[in-house]
């Protein structure tokens, strides 16, 4: 079994089909073929169906996985050590949820390259499933995250803010105004904020931190969303059209937003518990060391929610 073979695999998978993966990979269709079918010998199983849709067999489909998790510990690998021949002192690749590579990982990244300003930085903005794969597969050193979006069994997680859930709509929507009579009211209530009651005559928005509502009595929005959205950028732009409201943890909030506001969710109070994260298997570099324990203690002394 080669590597080439591997990766020939895979880039079928990719390109979605066999001429288009001979293209990229600069080599005839033929040329391809045969290699894809020197390693369907050597496994002893096809990975394709029959035909020209690259559609994977069952094996293939066992086998993608396990070919992905490897190649891309093998180009970690290839990278280090090309690293270390140039003579640079290292790379660490960090995967993050958007929100914090917005508002929390700048000021640990500044204060990181003044005591390490040789160290090359990678960082990936992913969801949160996409951040608990790249680290599963070994494409990054580590990643930041929600802790319920892995495996606790295969990572280490140290937990650094809890990032609390809160309602976002157009700053002129009733909620709002509800809210500020609500709490005019009840001067004694130290904390300004909606109950999930509150939010059910309105249009949701369903997005992918929404899940955090599941196993409590605000699930009934999520069933009942008139919109699923999962890129940001559309979730803000039809909240600025009126088309519903949502729940958005406080961080993924923009702090300098015009038309949106953020209001706290008390009923029921929700926290996103946000962490750093290794694999609790494997021992990463001395650079990504170092920035494990920069950022763990740089959070703690510096940052505010």
């Amino acid at each position: 079994m080669k590597l080439q073979q591997l990766r020939h695999f895979l880039l079928v998978v990719e390109e979605g089909g066999f001429r288009a993966a001979a293209h990229h990979a600069h080599r005839t269709q033929a040329a391809l073929s045969a290699s894809i079918k020197e390693l369907e010998k050597t496994l002893g199983q096809r990975l394709f169906e029959s035909g020209n849709k690259a559609t994977l067999t069952p094996f293939g489909e066992t086998c993608l996985p396990k070919i992905e998790q490897f190649l891309n510990s093998y180009r970690a690998l290839e990278e280090d050590l090309k690293a270390a021949a140039a003579g640079d002192k290292g790379k660490i690749r960090i995967a993050s949820v958007p929100s914090l590579v917005t508002k929390l990982l700048p000021s640990v990244l500044v204060e990181y390259s003044k005591k390490y300003p040789d160290i090359e930085i990678v960082l990936i903005d992913d969801n949160a499933v996409g951040v608990a794969n790249r680290l599963l597969t070994g494409e990054v050193d580590l990643a930041l995250g929600n802790c319920t979006s892995m495996d606790q069994t295969d990572i280490d997680f140290t937990p650094l803010v809890s990032d609390p859930i809160g309602v976002v709509c157009l700053k002129n929507n009733s909620l709002n105004q509800l809210k500020n009579q609500s709490n005019s009211q009840t001067k004694s209530q130290r904390k300004k904020g909606l109950k999930w009651t509150q939010l059910v005559t309105q249009p949701f928005i369903y997005n992918g931190t929404c899940r955090l509502l599941e196993n409590t009595p605000a699930a009934v929005l999520n069933r009942n969303a008139r919109y699923t959205v999962e890129n940001i950028t559309s979730l803000f732009s039809l909240l600025r059209n009126d088309l519903g409201i949502t729940t958005l943890p406080k961080l993924a909030f923009p702090s300098n937003e015009p038309e949106l506001v953020w209001i706290d969710l008390l009923e029921p109070a929700l926290d996103r518990q946000i962490g750093i994260f290794k694999l609790a298997n494997k021992t990463i570099s001395p650079p990504a060391q170092a920035f494990y324990e920069l950022c763990i203690a740089y959070v703690q002394d510096h940052y505010l929610l």
